[in-house]
């Protein structure tokens, strides 16, 4: 017999509190207590070494159905598409103008945050719409 097994997805990233915060804002998630031992993130930050400062960061689902998001720091810049590509499923059960309208008012709310629109992809005889969008470091993932 076989074991479900948690993910915790990884983003490799410049600036992982700030991309952390951003994908809380989109998905709903959390950033949990700081580690035991500190009050408060910036605290626990204070007592790492420069070098190991801000090199990682993470946010959970509160209600701990989804997968713990991690981020850590590289030193190398995206240079290509992303290999992990996040579909956030904001129109669900939605169809047609009705669809498109909840996925336009989601990419409106993600821009001001600092998404970037990549591009609306309208629906035709097979597919529904989506909308393909970037975040605050140039990762892309679809609204659907």
């Amino acid at each position: 017999m076989s074991s479900i097994r948690q993910v915790q997805v990884t983003f490799d990233c410049a600036e992982p509190e700030r991309v952390a915060r951003f994908w809380c804002e989109v998905l709903g998630y959390v950033v949990p207590p700081p580690p035991k031992g500190f009050a408060s993130w910036e605290g626990f930050k204070a007592s790492q070494s420069p070098d190991d400062r801000d090199a990682w960061f993470v946010c959970v689902d509160p209600e701990n159905g989804g997968p713990r998001l991690y981020f850590q720091r590289v030193p190398e810049g995206k240079v290509v598409k992303n290999r992990v590509h996040l579909d956030v499923r904001v129109g669900t059960g939605l169809v047609g103008e009705e669809r498109l309208a909840v996925l336009e008012a989601e990419c409106a709310r993600l821009v001001a945050l600092g998404a970037v629109h990549v591009r609306t992809l309208v629906a035709d005889e097979e597919n529904e719409s989506c909308i393909v969008m970037q975040d605050v470091e140039g990762n892309e993932f679809c609204l659907d």
